[in-house]
């Protein structure tokens, strides 16, 4: 007997009923039998749930702490400022109410950098492992012990990185535009991940000069490592201000390597081109024109001077995406891969999707296609984590006289 039954959901193969048992969908069609709890979804869409591959947990809701910059420096300034008094409960409750938020969005996998640093020490790390374990039961959390304002240059982060992994950090990531020396913050980063044998994930080429990008570097490297499938770069956004020529090499680069890359279309969008007024250019990754790469779109930052807003909804984020690169209704399928497959495959989530066999992890939308719901940002309605509801939103309904 199956544990539970959804009925009338909308999948992306059309309307089905699913099955779950023992925590993964077991069966999809129609008079799927005997269950021990049935739910009529009532026609609603239904996706996986959805995959942050790049947040920071550590550094969210510090707005009104530091308040608005004028550039990318002026925020990694502002926030460096503020490190040293961090405790773990402070970000631990700062946290908790990005990652709550984001369940009650549709997130169930997230990866949140985390910066460690003779400033911030291991204190921030302890607070977003423990968020991990607290938050299991409806979000799977990577922590990545993370290296924001550089390494070669700042002396004492080495070791602390490595204590990090040591205290349960599950991947490595670096700032090489922040470092004095930039290939050798890659080198070490490298060498430092074969050694524990964890993933890397970097911040890169934040800027829109079109010259002097690091993604070279870090392709060959990851080639001679064997790496491949196990380095993301977020922002990129030197990819938005290459010309075509050079954007297809770049993108060949990337597959060859199977180097991911994920864009922060919120952060982007706000940090470069500050100094352009209203002339500035979107900053954003095209990721929908790097064939055979594994692409993304993520939060980032929420609340804090490097991106004053956030509501920690990745179908938002998709939607601007699609937006800003004049997207239609024909291309929302893509879109919709930047926060489900796209992502995992990053994470590398075993077993995601919506088949029979992957776990059920799924949420169901206030919308009749997966479509409607990303071009209106619908409610996400509820969460199953593992068959299990792990959240529940009620629609909106009109009050009639």
């Amino acid at each position: 007997m199956l544990d539970l039954i959804l009925t009338h959901a909308r999948l992306p193969q059309g309307p089905l009923s699913i099955g779950i048992a023992d925590g993964r969908i077991a069966a999809l069609g129609h008079n799927l039998g005997p269950a021990r709890e049935v739910r009529d979804l009532g026609g609603r869409a239904v996706l996986p749930g959805l995959v942050d591959a790049h947040i920071h947990l550590d550094k969210a809701g510090l707005l009104c702490r530091c308040g608005q910059v004028g550039s990318l420096q002026e925020a990694v300034a502002a926030v460096s400022a503020l490190k040293g008094d961090f405790t773990v409960a402070d970000v631990h409750a700062r946290g908790a109410k990005v990652i709550e938020a984001a369940i009650c969005q549709g997130t169930m996998h997230m990866r949140s950098h985390v910066e460690v640093d003779p400033r911030a020490g291991l204190r921030s790390l302890q607070a977003v492992l423990a968020l991990r374990a607290e938050y299991a039961f409806a979000l799977d959390l990577q922590v990545c012990a993370f290296a924001q304002e550089g390494l070669t240059n700042d002396p004492g982060t080495g070791a602390l990185l490595e204590q990090a992994l040591e205290l349960g950090a599950d991947l490595l990531g670096g700032c090489p535009y922040t470092d004095s020396v930039p290939l050798a913050q890659i080198d070490i980063l490298f060498d430092m991940a074969a050694r524990h044998d964890v993933d890397l994930d970097f911040h890169l080429d934040f800027d829109l000069d079109p010259e002097g990008s690091h993604i070279r570097a870090i392709c060959d490297r990851t080639i001679r490592q064997g790496w491949q499938g196990r380095v993301n770069l977020g922002h990129v956004t030197k990819l938005a201000a290459m010309d075509d020529n050079a954007l297809a090499a770049h993108a060949n680069l990337l597959a060859r390597a199977d180097v991911a890359v994920t864009a922060l279309p919120a952060t982007d969008l706000y940090l470069n081109g500050m100094d352009q007024g209203h002339r500035a250019p979107r900053g954003v990754a095209p990721l929908h024109l790097l064939e055979d790469v594994t692409v993304a779109v993520a939060t980032n930052n929420v609340m804090n001077p490097f991106t004053p807003y956030g509501d920690c909804s990745l179908l938002r984020m998709a939607n601007l995406y699609a937006n800003v690169m004049h997207l239609g209704a024909g291309d929302f399928p893509i879109c919709l891969q930047m926060i489900t497959d796209g992502p995992a495959r990053i994470l590398r989530l075993a077993d995601y999707g919506l088949s029979v066999g992957d776990h059920a992890h799924l949420i169901v939308l206030d919308a009749a296609t997966p479509e409607d719901a990303l071009a209106t940002i619908a409610t996400p309605l509820m969460g199953f984590k593992g068959g299990r509801q792990s959240f529940d939103r009620t629609a909106a309904r009109l009050l009639r006289p």
